[in-house]
């Protein structure tokens, strides 16, 4: 039997600015955006980029190993635990959200936790062994990605928060298979 999890009050809140404020086109632009953190989209680009790095040096083979298996890991545990946990998302809550743009999106019980910050949180993680300022853009943009599912109300803000820490776990526990990120591989 599922757990049902509740939004918080900052999380009604937050939601509640964000119907009464958001426009077509803001909807438009974070619905185009929210697409670079997809499973489907993240998967296809890890596996591209470990195709590629199949003939390059032994360090850049090991971290496309790792990242492909963090974003497959990341794409499969939003599912298991939407089959324990059910959320409303707050896009099935809002009457005013739908008139200024607001969209439906995905199964209406399934909020908690969000998948794309679970792939973000992993990806993120991941680039903590990449140099400061490359490190920084991957951050950076994550947190530009995952904030489209707040602002698109297919989450709520405790979603996407825990969302984020599920998959910087993630990929912290993935590291002890792979052995990314130990000094002696860089």
């Amino acid at each position: 039997m599922p757990i049902t999890v509740r939004p918080t009050q900052p999380d009604i809140a937050i939601a509640r600015a964000i119907s009464r404020n958001t426009t077509p086109p803001t909807e438009r632009a974070a619905s185009i955006l929210t697409w670079a953190a997809d499973e489907h989209v993240v998967c296809a680009l890890a596996l591209g980029w470990w195709l590629w790095c199949r003939s390059k040096p032994e360090p850049r083979r090991l971290a496309s190993d790792h990242l492909l298996v963090t974003a497959l890991t990341a794409s499969l545990v939003p599912h298991l635990l939407k089959l324990v946990f059910n959320q409303k998302r707050p896009d099935r809550l809002t009457v005013v959200g739908h008139l200024h743009g607001i969209p439906i999106s995905g199964r209406a019980e399934d909020s908690f936790p969000s998948g794309h910050a679970i792939q973000v949180g992993a990806i993120s993680s991941a680039a903590s062994e990449l140099p400061e300022g490359e490190r920084g853009i991957v951050r950076a943009l994550g947190a530009c990605l995952i904030s489209t599912r707040v602002l698109l109300l297919a989450h709520w803000a405790s979603d996407v928060v825990v969302g984020s820490a599920i998959g910087v776990l993630l990929e912290r526990l993935i590291r002890c298979v792979t052995g990314y990120g130990r000094r002696e591989q860089v």
